[in-house]
């Protein structure tokens, strides 16, 4: 491939909700590009991007792929991402490297629930979008429906440069306003070919609408383009491409185009308009990083010469090799060479730079400023964190990952298993941020967590196609504690005879209970003529261990005080076992009689809702035995602050998604233990 001077490079991303399309137009891109020679089809499992067996199977994008390819003169870098909430960080971190994106719709389903949120990563990231309306040619079709709900849902500001011919099984073709011409795709050549000619009579009066529209809106975001039409003087096609450019790379207006990937229509004329309208890597604002001694901030302008500047965004394990894929924001990243990772403070030798094309790839020996590509050799760098040059150290901003939601119990099924467990787990870690193992000390049980169930699912799916290790799943145990009710006394005698010598202890216990939060309490009120104080740290050891185990169902107990109040003491029989073992029965015997019950973990939740589904969450909530702590509006969302005990959210994302249409994202971790209900 001959080398692109930067001007030439576009860095997109192709972003939408689950099974509007983005796999089908990422195919279509690949196969009049020429870099594949066949169309791979989703539903068959074929799709080139979706390489993984678990993306086959299933129809859906998990990973994120990386692809190249070339449209005329340009080098287009795409990364299909996936659609499902449950891999949202994939699109996270490819956003957060990309210059541009393509927003694509399904024409039937309009902006549906997880559109919204990767469009809300874009705008957090300052990506310049253009939306692709898709399947225009199923039933039920209606491409100005999908542009209102971008209005509504999306806050976006739509610039309509192309109409449909025709909806559903009379699709046909699309109309460009910008030139006014009537694009058609006729015969069997996969929709290789098409015809230009002028708008058929029956187009031409909506198609005057729409350009007077376009040219309307595009005044109102466009100074060079108002000066003409308010001065009424004709304006050329060139002037108006070049403004549609200036008002998407200011983030101002979001072109819309149409077409059916399935049926081959619309992408050619997609191909032009990303190259056409989105930003090059010198058109995007530098990226900025800090000094990691004097905190200065440093920005990175894409220059060959300049020092290094990448960011690693993403890490694969392929065939258990680990796969670093890296964006060059400015200087060279050359094979063979040291790189330093200010994050860790240590070097690091590249000793491979692949071109990838999803899960082939092409050596290369030295990637520039805008390059997108995959780095063998990296041992300890991980995703977010910086390579740049020992002598120029500069940390890039890092990626925010999300915290998990769900977890589940894993547990090896054999001995092999087991030793291969830890070693798997390791590699799932080093790949997927949003991914955390623990061992739960109180159980014994491996508490693997995760952004979904469906996230799971491909995780423990994985492990035993890729690795061989095969675990047995299950919910993980809730761990309460216990506490009493009410102010408790008991006294305990010990007096036996153990390995053929006297011990002797008698202790007087009174147990209160105190306010949560607290932990646990121990002090005495006996003087040394009623136990000596030599035996006091005894008697404290047998509370401390009796506390351990409650009385109810031998959970740890909590926020109580245990009180010495009295006891007897026999000279040469008193022993350090009597006083501990009787400490410890007097406590269990007070633990029964004070009313003792069970206290919940409750989770901090935070619920992001459209305002529509506030009442249902809410209801939902309740009916958990959550408490709502605040409401509160956050941009274009109501944000639910609640308190709600871990044994009810089970399952919860999967509710909160159906009873928001799946719009409502969550999350929750650990604050106190108390009483549900």
């Amino acid at each position: 491939m001959k080398k692109n001077p930067l001007q030439q490079i576009r860095n997109i991303g192709i972003i939408a909700h689950i099974d509007a399309g983005k796999t089908t137009v990422s195919e279509r891109i690949l196969y009049y590009t020429g870099k594949s020679h066949k169309i791979g089809e989703v539903h068959d499992g074929e799709a080139v991007m979706d390489w993984m067996t678990d993306e086959q199977e299933r129809g859906i994008t998990i990973t994120s792929a990386v692809t190249t390819c070339q449209w005329k003169d340009s080098q287009i870098q795409i990364i299909d991402t996936p659609g499902h909430v449950d891999f949202t960080i994939e699109v996270e971190r490819s956003l957060r490297v990309l210059d541009g994106a393509v927003g694509v719709f399904c024409a039937v389903g309009g902006v549906e629930p997880q559109s919204e949120t990767v469009w809300r990563q874009a705008d957090k990231y300052k990506v310049p979008k253009m939306a692709f309306v898709n399947k225009l040619d199923r039933i039920g079709a209606d491409f100005f429906h999908t542009v209102e709900m971008m209005k509504e849902r999306l806050r976006a500001n739509p610039l309509i440069i192309q109409l449909p011919c025709g909806s559903e099984d009379r699709f046909s073709g699309i109309i460009d306003l910008i030139r006014m011409k009537e694009i058609l795709w006729e015969g069997d050549d996969k929709g290789a070919t098409y015809s230009e000619r002028d708008i058929s009579p029956q187009y031409q009066e909506q198609a005057e609408e729409y350009r007077e529209k376009m040219l309307e809106t595009l005044a109102e975001n466009d100074d060079e383009i108002m000066e003409h039409y308010l001065s009424e003087k004709a304006i050329s096609e060139e002037q108006i491409l070049d403004a549609v450019r200036r008002t998407v790379i200011a983030l101002r207006l979001v072109p819309v185009l149409c077409g059916s990937a399935l049926r081959n229509k619309g992408i050619q004329p997609l191909l032009d308009a990303i190259v056409r309208f989105l930003p090059s890597p010198l058109e995007v604002p530098p990226i900025r990083g800090t000094d990691p001694v004097t905190q200065e901030v440093i920005e990175c302008y894409p220059r060959d010469n300049d020092p290094l500047a990448a960011l690693i965004f993403k890490v694969s394990m392929i065939e258990g090799r680990k796969l670093s894929f890296v964006r060059v924001y400015s200087g060279r990243l050359k094979s063979g060479e040291d790189v330093y990772n200010p994050f860790l403070g240590k070097k690091e030798k590249i000793s491979r730079i692949l071109r990838m094309h999803a899960n082939k790839r092409e050596r290369l020996d030295m990637i520039g400023p805008g390059g997108i590509a995959g780095v063998v050799g990296l041992k300890n760098s991980g995703t977010g964190e910086t390579l740049c040059s020992a002598e120029n150290p500069l940390l890039l901003e890092r990626i925010d990952f999300y915290e998990p939601v769900i977890s589940m119990a894993i547990e090896p099924k054999t001995h092999s298993d087991q030793e291969k467990l830890e070693q798997v787990m390791s590699k799932f870690l080093e790949e997927d941020p949003t991914l955390r193992v623990r061992t739960d000390e109180e159980t014994g049980q491996t508490i693997l967590s995760g952004m979904g169930e469906l996230h799971l699912e491909i995780i423990i799916s994985r492990m035993q196609r890729e690795f061989s290790t095969h675990v047995n799943v299950g919910k993980p145990q809730v761990v309460y504690r216990e506490t009493i009710g009410k102010e408790a006394e008991a006294a305990v005698v010990f007096d036996k005879e153990v390995a053929g010598q006297q011990h002797f202890g008698e202790v007087h216990l009174k147990m209160i209970p105190l306010r949560r939060g607290s932990g646990n309490r121990f002090r005495s009120e006996v003087n040394a003529e009623m136990i000596p104080d030599s035996f006091i740290p005894a008697v404290e050891a047998g509370v401390t261990e009796s506390l351990e185990s409650g009385s109810l169902m031998g959970y740890p107990v909590v926020d109580t005080e245990v009180v010495l109040t009295g006891g007897s003491f026999r000279e040469s029989q008193g022993s350090e076992l009597a006083y501990r073992v009787s400490a410890s029965m007097a406590c269990k015997e007070a633990m029964g009689k004070g009313e003792p019950f069970l206290l919940d973990p409750i989770m901090k939740v935070e619920i992001f809702v459209p305002e529509a589904f506030v009442g249902d969450v809410i209801g939902d909530i309740s009916s958990r035995c959550g408490k709502i702590g605040a409401i509160e509006a956050q941009r274009g969302l109501q944000v639910i602050r609640a308190m709600v005990p871990l044994a009810k959210m089970f399952g919860y994302s999967t509710s909160l998604r159906s009873a928001t249409q799946g719009r409502g994202t969550f999350t929750m971790h650990f604050s106190h233990f108390d009483q549900s209900g």
